[in-house]
C-alpha cells in the first residue's frame, strides 16, 4: 500500500489536492482514500491530509501510517512541525521551499539523511494561478518524483477533475503543474 501524508496549513489546499490525486488515480483501478486531519478549522492553522493508495480494498480508516511520500506545501511547517513523524528509512520528502535542498537538510538536521527534494510551490502557484495555493504544483513535482504516472495523463486528468473551473484557472493549473514536474529537484 502507497501512503502519502501532507502537511499545510489550512487554506493552502492540501485537502483538494488530496483528493484531487484520489480521483486521478481512481480512474486507473487502484483503490484509494483522500481524508483530512484539521485540528482548527481555522485558514492558516496546521493541519494534514492523507492520501492511501492500494491495489485491493483498503480497510484501514486511521490516520496514523508510515508514508512512503512527505508532501510539506508550506515551507515554515519544516521547522515548526514534526514532518519527519512516524517515516520509513524509504520516506521521500517533497518540500515547498525557496531554498535548495542541501541548504534545507543544513537549516533542518531532521532531513539530513532523508531523500528530500523541493520545489517552490508556492512562488510557482502565485505566478501562474495569481495566488498561493501550492496544491496542483505539488502533484506535478510528485508526479516527477514517484514516475506514478505520465506527466500528460495526469494533466489530462486535472482539466477533468478542475472542469468546474473557469478556463483560465483550469489553463494556470496545467502550468504550474507542468513548471513543478519541470522546476522540481
Amino acid at each position: 500500500m502507497l501512503e502519502i501524508r501532507w502537511h499545510s496549513r489550512a487554506g493552502q489546499g492540501a485537502v483538494t489536492g488530496a483528493k484531487g490525486l484520489a480521483d486521478v488515480i481512481s480512474t486507473t483501478g487502484k483503490h484509494v482514500q483522500a481524508f483530512a486531519f484539521y485540528g482548527s478549522a481555522k485558514r492558516g492553522a496546521a493541519m494534514t491530509a492523507y492520501n492511501r493508495v492500494d491495489d485491493k480494498v483498503i480497510m484501514n480508516h486511521e490516520k496514523y501510517m508510515e508514508p512512503d511520500f512527505v508532501f510539506v506545501i508550506d515551507p515554515a511547517l519544516v521547522f515548526t512541525s514534526d514532518v519527519t513523524i512516524n517515516h520509513k528509512d524509504s520516506t521521500v520528502y517533497i518540500i515547498t521551499t525557496h531554498m535548495s535542498t542541501d541548504e534545507l537538510k543544513a537549516a533542518q538536521p531532521k532531513l539530513a539523511d532523508k531523500k528530500v527534494f523541493t520545489v517552490d510551490c508556492i512562488k510557482i502557484a502565485q505566478e501562474t494561478i495569481g495566488r498561493p495555493i501550492p496544491n496542483t504544483p505539488m502533484l506535478g513535482a510528485f508526479m516527477k518524483v514517484s514516475e506514478m504516472y505520465d506527466i500528460e495523463f495526469f494533466k489530462d486528468s486535472m482539466v477533468r477533475i478542475l472542469g468546474k473551473l473557469p478556463q483560465k484557472i483550469i489553463d494556470a493549473n496545467m502550468i504550474a503543474i507542468q513548471r513543478a514536474y519541470d522546476e522540481v529537484k
